[in-house]
């Protein structure tokens, strides 16, 4: 008797295959029988025609810190997601010496916007190392799957310490951080991240660890995957890093490699396919790799300091602190020297599209008119620059006001290009981080409602592939991303209208922190390994129950 059957369900497999009309039984977690009749079972819940499909893989989060007190990983399962692979860019919490955990809170706290007094009251340090890391989330359970990276600027501060954001590393150095991404990977890693974008900065402005490996090093802890045989290479670049340089370190580990992030810039309009087109040409040349790709990129924070790092003229303003900041923000020639710059068209995360720039909360109750708006165009007409006003507005705040900017992929003809490429994943959630200022978790069910429902970009069933199996494909995840006889049961019900819903703030990180919540639109229930974890009634209720259930996808 199997012991659980959802009955009259149309089945999507994941694979891309035209979903059909079954029942799909399930017994000890795993999938037991897709057919259109499956026999008696011990609980039956009648779909009575839903969407049955592979639950979501969110391939880039940064639950790492978050699911050391919140095991659920929340809102991801809510929202359709089952399997979340964190850790990436190389920013995760271990391995870290118990000296340098506030050095990698405070950093995290600047470069995934995290709220530093969150983090301290709620990060439980039971570990150190990486495999002592996923000891503690076996022992502690987690709501969905979870797959880890080991991080590089986590590597490069174990073996080098402060000096790690300061220098290159000596050989000796070099093979020490190698040694810990082999333990690393016997461990159970899903492979090594790492990043070179100047964007990723930690406390006051210091470039984040990796940024300062060279080629050696780099290469270093490439064939490191090589030489094990397992994981994938997850490597954020910079927007000078060439197809060339990242062929090169794919060819160095001979594994499955992840080039993040592939966003159209209006700035330099031909950028992104060029990086798409040099991601075809690895694969040409017989290396297995792949562009990350997403529906927007967003950037946010008090005074939307991150949009702006990117600029040369911006650099003193992370090093100066509040009060220096503040001088900063009010002095008319550092307001000049970063408009002129701006009215330079480079390849940028900003470009100068205000009107993609919006408001996201204020401290005085009188101005929370300007909440949710973009920066108005007609200040420009009226003589006040949208970037002066921005300041302005920060500045009669106490640099309180919270700004968030729709910065890459806004234009819909352009990233549905991206989208649809034969090598592209679609990924780039960053679910865990930023969460003061959007959530992004539901990207799998926006892509369904918005991209495939309204904008029909691609058939239900490849948009099905693209998010569940061609991704359990790229990290090696066996028996997932898939429904049938023998895979791990792993899926959300859904229906038309699909979606999400507007942000929400909630009050219930440690320490009062506040985040934004998009709720689910039209997902009825998802099933992690044969337990039911989420629907649109017990979810919360469910939240005891499910921390202490391990889903066993904690090493690969």
């Amino acid at each position: 008797m199997h012991d659980l059957v959802i009955s009259n369900a149309r089945v999507y497999d994941g694979l891309g295959s035209a979903p059909i009309i079954a029942d799909v039984a399930i017994g000890d977690g795993r999938i037991t029988a897709v057919a259109r009749e499956v026999g008696a079972a011990r609980e039956r819940i009648d779909a009575d025609g839903l969407a049955l499909m592979p639950g979501i893989i969110d391939s880039h989060t940064h639950y790492d810190a978050q699911i050391t007190w919140d095991p659920l990983a929340s809102p991801s399962p809510e929202l359709g997601v089952t399997t979340v692979v964190m850790g990436n860019c190389g920013f995760t919490l271990a391995p870290c010496r118990a000296r340098d955990r506030d050095l990698n809170l405070r950093n995290l706290t600047h470069v995934e916007g995290m709220s530093l007094e969150s983090l301290r009251a709620g990060v439980n340090w039971s570990f150190e190392s990486f495999p002592q890391y996923l000891d503690f989330l076996e022992r502690q359970g987690v709501g969905p799957n979870v797959a880890a990276y080991i991080g590089h600027s986590s590597v490069r501060t174990w073996v080098m310490g402060e000096d790690a954001s300061r220098r290159a590393a000596t050989a000796d150095e070099i093979g020490a951080m190698r040694e810990l991404v082999l333990e690393g990977l016997e461990a159970g890693a899903v492979g090594l991240s790492s990043t070179t974008s100047y964007q990723h900065n930690g406390e006051g402005g210091v470039p984040m660890p990796s940024r300062l490996a060279s080629d050696e090093e780099f290469h270093a802890l490439a064939s490191a995957l090589c030489e094990s045989g397992r994981g994938t290479f997850m490597m954020t670049k910079s927007s000078d890093t060439t197809p060339a340089w990242l062929q090169a370190l794919a060819s160095s580990c001979r594994r499955p490699f992840l080039a993040a992030a592939i966003l159209y810039n209006p700035g330099v309009p031909a950028a992104a396919w060029n990086d798409m087109q040099g991601v075809a040409q690895g694969r040409v040349n017989g290396l297995d790799m792949y562009g990350a790709v997403s529906r927007s990129l967003k950037l946010s924070s008090p005074c939307a300091s991150r949009t702006f790092e990117g600029l040369r003229a911006w650099k003193p303003v992370p090093a100066a602190g509040a009060q220096g900041a503040a001088a900063l923000y009010a002095d008319a020639a550092f307001r000049q020297a970063v408009k002129d710059e701006l009215a330079i068209p480079a390849r940028r995360i900003f470009a100068g599209d205000w009107n993609n720039v919006h408001v996201v909360m204020v401290r005085d109750a009188h101005r929370r008119g300007c909440a949710a708006s973009p920066l108005p165009h007609s200040l420009a007409a009226a003589g006040s620059h949208p970037f002066d006003w921005l300041l302005d507005l920060a500045l009669a705040e106490d640099l309180q006001t919270v700004f968030t900017a729709v910065l890459l992929n806004s234009d819909e003809i352009r990233v549905a290009r991206l989208l649809t490429h034969p090598n592209s994943i679609v990924s780039l959630s960053d679910a865990g981080a930023h969460m003061t200022f959007f959530c992004d978790a539901g990207f799998g069910l926006h892509f369904l409602g918005h991209w495939v429902r309204e904008s029909d970009l691609m058939p239900i069933e490849q948009a099905v592939r693209k998010l569940t199996f061609e991704q359990a494909r790229l990290f090696g995840m066996p028996d997932r991303g898939v429904v049938r006889t023998g895979a791990w049961a792993i899926a959300p019900a859904v229906d038309a209208p699909v979606g999400r819903g507007d942000p929400i703030r909630h009050f219930d990180l440690p320490d009062g922190g506040s985040r934004l919540h998009t709720p689910a639109r039209g997902v009825h229930g998802v099933w992690v390994n044969g337990v039911r974890i989420a629907d649109a009634a017990e979810y919360g209720r469910r939240k005891a129950r499910v921390a202490h259930s391990v889903a066993d996808a904690t090493r690969w």
